[in-house]
């Protein structure tokens, strides 16, 4: 998209351009102009740290480490690349390694960003009065981490992963600061790509409805173990799967014909299935395939038990039994 202005009844674009043909720097310009209005990417955040890196590998720094109103820590890294550069990486990185920051040490790192931007005042007592708390609540803090990124452009990889974490649970945003050049003025488009702000409250009810979902299927899967026991041999702590594929396997070592045992279950169709010929791992797996595809089916060969010592061979066949 382009920024216009109207000139005599028309429509003149103004020129993009980048933040390094305006000689505009990460970290002199773009950072300290952020950290001092950081509401214009991130509202109502209280900016608590620069450069910040309480941590052994002191090379690894957040750009700018901030707090929001109900105690999560907000990790912002900026570029201004075309790109966005790994920035989502990293951020990943510096949300974990900061998430287990306490109450009293994030009042240690604002009081020392405070002394070094020269700003008065009592740390502890300016958190409080922030989130609004009379004492601190040590349970609450740090409530969770969030993610900003600011770029003058995301990579199609950045922004596919970004969808993706924040379909998880992960809180990322990505704010696009796409600077421009009228007649030697630079200006910067600020806009929310992700999430779009009006779907915000849209995106964030689907997401939450896929984290239910996601738990009822884990909390309905069924993940009994079994211990099989077949004669005087007993097989112990067998997923429902594996213990049907040794029932059969028993079964056909005892002198059963694969064939009675498929009539026997024949509702299950293809629960054992046979392919002409004695053959090995390899080769049963290109049949199989074959096969199944002729049916007009998936080639999910990973469904059947197909491991060199898994097949079934009777009657001048190879039988593999379905792990479904």
């Amino acid at each position: 998209m382009a920024i216009f202005q109207v000139v005599k009844g028309k429509l003149v674009s103004i020129e993009p351009t980048t933040f390094s043909e305006a000689g505009f720097t990460e970290r002199a310009d773009l950072q300290q102009l952020l950290k001092q209005q950081i509401e214009v990417i991130a509202p109502n955040v209280l900016i608590i740290a620069e450069e910040f890196g309480d941590w052994a590998d002191s090379r690894r720094r957040i750009d700018l480490l901030g707090l929001d109103k109900e105690a999560n820590l907000i990790v912002i890294e900026l570029k201004r690349t075309e790109d966005g550069g790994h920035m989502e990486l990293q951020a990943l990185r510096y949300a974990a390694m900061v998430s287990a920051l306490t109450f009293d040490e994030a009042v240690v790192t604002f009081e020392q960003y405070l002394s070094k931007i020269g700003h008065e005042g009592d740390a502890r007592t300016r958190i409080l009065e922030f989130l609004d708390w009379e004492e601190p609540d040590i349970e609450e803090f740090p409530k969770d981490v969030r993610i900003v990124l600011a770029s003058a452009e995301f990579s199609k990889e950045i922004t596919t992963t970004v969808l993706w974490l924040n379909d998880h649970s992960l809180d990322v945003k990505c704010v696009r600061l796409r600077p421009y050049n009228d007649a030697g003025r630079l200006l910067i488009d600020v806009q929310q790509v992700i999430p779009l702000p009006e779907a915000v409250d849209y995106q964030t009810r689907i997401r939450d409805k896929r984290v239910v979902e996601r738990a009822a299927r884990t909390q309905n899967r069924d993940l009994t173990r079994y211990d099989l026991t077949v004669g005087d041999e007993t097989v112990q702590n067998l997923p429902k799967r594996r213990a049907i594929y040794q029932v059969i396997r028993k079964l056909c070592a005892e002198g059963i014909d694969p064939e009675d045992i498929r009539n026997v279950i024949s509702w299950k169709g293809n629960a054992l299935y046979p392919v002409d010929g004695e053959l090995d791992s390899t080769a049963f797996e290109i049949a199989l395939a074959a096969r199944l595809t002729e049916q007009g089916n998936k080639p999910d060969t990973h469904r059947y038990f197909i491991a060199n010592d898994e097949l079934i061979r009777a009657n001048g066949k190879t039988y593999a039994v379905t792990k479904m």
